[in-house]
């Protein structure tokens, strides 16, 4: 097997850093943190793209039980997969795995610090969270919706906080509900059941009273993936809603938050 295939944290933050050294204290530190040598035990045995989505979920022996999914026909039509996002990692790679299975290739949009995983980034648009965006997006985002493969969307952006005393994502964005205009596709809401740790919700609650630029509950993420296993998480489709439905009596903004709703109800 390639080095090049698993997850190295000096590349990535030699990257991410520009080039600028990191001291080595704090790469050890962030590699016991992510968990790199689990990450990349799961890496070796694994295959790629939708494979290693299904590899993963059993290599954490994470148990799905999938409701509505025959709502949804193998049929040749072009969906959008719009799912809540409680996890931020495992609900992705579930997603990917069920929808990838029944419908063969798909793609997500997604955190570029998932392009670090290898096996996972040939599904993957990369959406740089915490800073600019890289120029050509807006093709790579056209692209993904123009092509023959299903998209998978968590139209908040971010993973679930705990809003008003309630797991649940912030409001959705519309870029979904325009591009599957766009692009004929009709839009599958998607109900995922689960929750991180009270350290994460405690830690974004945090972020969000201090008004802090960077979101220092994304880097608990690798360790929220590690803690997943051996849970149960149960998934539900609904049917999907036909691209004509989203006309011109409300905004895009506005049919995205009908989809939220929607989701919330199944």
């Amino acid at each position: 097997m390639s080095e090049d295939r698993l997850i190295d944290v000096n590349k990535v933050l030699s990257k991410k850093a520009k080039g600028k050294k990191v001291p080595g204290f704090l790469v050890s530190l962030i590699k016991r943190f992510i968990h790199q040598d689990f990450l990349n035990s799961i890496i070796a045995k694994s295959g790629d793209g939708v494979d290693f989505c299904t590899d993963t979920i059993r290599e954490l022996n994470v148990q799905l039980t999938v409701r509505g999914l025959e709502n949804v026909p193998d049929d040749g039509t072009l969906y959008t997969f719009a799912s809540n996002h409680p996890l931020g990692g495992v609900d992705g790679v579930a997603l990917a795995s069920i929808v990838g299975q029944k419908f063969g290739d798909v793609r997500l949009l997604v955190n570029d610090f998932l392009m670090f995983i290898k096996p996972l980034a040939p599904l993957c648009v990369p959406i740089n969270v915490q800073g600019s965006q890289s120029r050509n997006l807006p093709q790579m985002i056209d692209g993904a919706f123009g092509s023959h493969k299903q998209m998978i969307i968590f139209p908040a952006g971010l993973c679930s906080r705990k809003i008003d005393g309630v797991i649940q994502d912030r409001a959705w964005t519309k870029t979904f509900i325009v591009k599957s205009k766009e692009s004929k596709r009709a839009i599958v809401p998607v109900h995922f059941i689960g929750r991180n740790s009270n350290r994460f919700y405690r830690v974004a609650r945090l972020c969000t009273i201090l008004k802090l630029k960077t979101n220092l509950a994304m880097f608990l993420l690798p360790d929220e993936f590690y803690k997943a296993r051996n849970s149960k998480f149960t998934v539900i489709f609904g049917k999907p809603i036909p691209a004509e439905t989203f006309d011109n009596s409300r905004t895009p903004l506005e049919w995205a938050s009908v989809v939220r709703k929607t989701v919330y109800e199944l």
